[in-house]
């Protein structure tokens, strides 16, 4: 099977044009021409990703997070995008990934989430005149107490920890959320009417939430790993015969916790 035909099923979900104008997704390395005999499905492309193809034997690799983001001015060991490149090509692996496009469809990053977390009702945040962009806002089945909330939403996302605001003192209902990086849109959330806003990447002074809101950070790893078991769905749902898809084993997380 053509690399192309593995793509076009992903583009139609989440079309190309879609993403941000800083971003680079679609094909990193490699084209459409390659000949793919099995997909290996992570979240970052680095070198253990590529050894995972590997190991399984996997000619092409789709990732959340591009390999390469901006001008590469030399391509080395020296660098971890340097050693992916080089150990990828040495290998034969095709690299593609669906970063924004994926983030800015209703069913991608941030509507799976509010969907392990139970919201209804979803709508896009910041949307376009076509009903996409990024973010989500739902409601919950009933209010909760804004612990109780916390509480559930640790248990579904498999989370360590959630760093946030005060907590309000009425319970909550009407929840947005931006997989990723989100800060931007703490003051749209409000506007909307959330009782809470969850998203990643949040700065010590934007704990200072606005009055009525409470703001969660869940961490970027975690807001947005879970795309990789929809990228796998899209796969093996559209081209059946396919069926040599499987997600990463090595999905790690760079930011610890002590």
């Amino acid at each position: 099977m053509k690399a192309g035909e593995i793509a076009s099923v992903i583009e139609a979900f989440a079309p190309l044009r879609l993403q941000e104008s800083w971003d680079n997704s679609g094909f990193c390395i490699g084209d459409g021409e390659s000949e793919v005999h099995k997909a290996l499905v992570g979240f970052d492309c680095t070198p253990e990703l590529i050894d995972e193809a590997f190991r399984t034997g996997a000619d092409m690799v789709i990732t959340h997070h591009p390999l390469i983001f901006g001008g590469i001015k030399k391509i080395s060991s020296a660098t971890l995008t340097g050693r992916t490149v080089i150990k990828a090509i040495k290998g034969g692996v095709t690299v593609y990934a669906c970063h924004t496009n994926m983030d800015k469809v209703v069913g991608g990053v941030s509507g799976n989430t509010a969907s392990l977390i139970g919201l209804r009702d979803i709508e896009v945040l910041d949307s376009d005149e076509d009903g996409n962009g990024l973010g989500i806002i739902g409601t919950l089945p009933s209010p909760v107490p804004a612990s109780e909330f916390l509480s559930g939403m640790k248990a579904a996302l498999g989370l360590k920890l959630v760093r946030h605001s005060r907590l309000p003192l009425t319970p909550v209902r009407r929840v947005a959320l931006c997989g990723g990086s989100g800060r931007q849109f703490i003051s749209k959330a409000k506007e909307a009417g959330a009782d809470v806003y969850v998203t990643a990447d949040v700065s010590y002074h934007d704990f200072y939430a606005p009055d009525g809101m409470m703001v969660a950070d869940i961490g970027h790893f975690e807001s947005e790993a879970k795309i990789v078991d929809v990228i796998c769905d899209i796969v093996r749902e559209k081209i059946p015969n396919f069926a040599i898809c499987i997600a990463s084993e090595s999905n790690v997380n760079p930011v610890y916790y002590f």
